[in-house]
């Protein structure tokens, strides 16, 4: 754990003090940067994934191995993920795990599926064979509807239909929760309440992802060469990594105390952090600075759709949740981050004070 100076305590992370979480994907861009919260937080944490498998990443520089104990294995393995589980016995489950790029679910969609569907059923029946567990909170996407190009946002009641492989598996994993809530996890004593969080598109520093408009853009930046945008009009909902992080934990928090919460929730930005590609990679560049442009270049991709919103109406009535920083500060802390990366600066720091800037823009936000 670290060092008890740089400890965080708000809102939601006090529930997490000295609580035994278990998070899959913990090597990942996202469950690096949960873990690092949790740590702050004075959390227990035990992490489950494959080995980062590329350099660079996340998980490696942001040394999560210092901060979690941290366990690889595969979630397609029901016996080690169970054993790993039950022997930690943990309060709080967070399934981050996932093969979550579009063109690789192309490439590999049985590897997809087995992954994003079937180890959401290990992960479930490993939870059922645990009794200590109190809460449980999936993360899946907002890519789990069936895409009509509509300019209204997508509700929790809208069809559950991913055109690819990637956004089908998840669509999947959300009907194996919600089966399983009502089959297992029926409110009762000592039953964990279970739920799905549906994000929107994340951006912050880590990701080194590859067809992630981001990722691109600092690459190619730091290359001195221009961005290449497929497709410059198509909207997606952007946030910080950071929003959608915070938004899992509170409703971890919320729901062990209140069971009935157990549901699924969209969370994802404001209207104005909808925006389209070539918007980001305009506010990149901005941020970034000279030379940084962008270009248009022919798709030569399987198929993307245009357009794509959501409709967080739910999660701010039922959870309050709200998200703190707008698309412009979600690029700007991105740009933060990959310079002081690529001046080979001190990330960890980085990340902390993001974090510590983030809680309290937090604070300022609720009162």
């Amino acid at each position: 754990m670290i060092d008890d100076r740089n400890r965080i305590d708000a809102g939601p992370l006090d529930f997490f003090r000295g609580r035994r979480v278990f998070v899959t994907g913990h090597t990942g861009f996202k469950g690096a940067w949960l873990c690092t919260i949790l740590a702050q937080a004075g959390a227990e944490v035990r992490g489950y994934a494959l080995a980062p498998e590329s350099e660079p990443n996340l998980y490696t520089l942001a040394r999560v191995d210092r901060r979690v104990d941290s366990v690889f294995g595969d979630v397609r393995d029901l016996d080690r993920l169970s054993r790993n589980l039950t022997a930690f016995r943990p309060e709080v489950v967070l399934h981050l795990a996932a093969q979550p790029i579009v063109r690789t679910s192309y490439e590999d969609p049985v590897g997809t599926y087995a992954t994003n569907v079937m180890g959401t059923v290990n992960l479930l029946e490993a939870v059922r064979r645990c009794a200590d567990v109190r809460s449980v909170v999936n993360v899946t996407t907002d890519k789990v509807y069936r895409n009509l190009e509509r300019r209204e946002g997508y509700a929790e009641t809208d069809v559950l239909d991913g055109h690819d492989p990637y956004s089908n598996s998840k669509s999947c994993s959300e009907l194996v929760t919600a089966s399983y809530r009502r089959s297992f996890f029926a409110p009762a004593a000592g039953a964990p309440a279970v739920s799905t969080a549906r994000a929107g598109n994340v951006i912050g520093g880590g990701d080194f992802a590859r067809d992630r408009i981001l990722p691109d853009c600092v690459r190619a930046a730091a290359a001195g060469e221009a961005v290449r945008l497929r497709n410059p009009d198509s909207v997606r909902p952007y946030q910080h990594v950071l929003d959608p992080v915070f938004a899992y934990l509170d409703l971890a928090a919320r729901q062990a105390g209140d069971p009935s919460l157990a549901d699924s929730y969209n969370i994802g930005p404001d209207d104005e952090g909808c925006v389209s590609t070539g918007t980001l990679a305009t506010l990149f560049c901005e941020s970034w600075g000279a030379p940084a442009r962008w270009e248009i270049v022919p798709s030569d991709g399987p198929h993307e759709a245009g357009f794509l919103r959501l409709d967080c109406t739910k999660a701010r009535r039922v959870l309050g949740f709200r998200p703190t920083w707008s698309v412009g500060e979600a690029v700007a802390r991105t740009v933060e981050w990959s310079k002081t990366y690529l001046s080979h600066g001190d990330v960890e720091a980085c990340m902390e004070s993001q974090i510590g800037a983030f809680t309290a823009d937090c604070a300022e936000g609720a009162t």
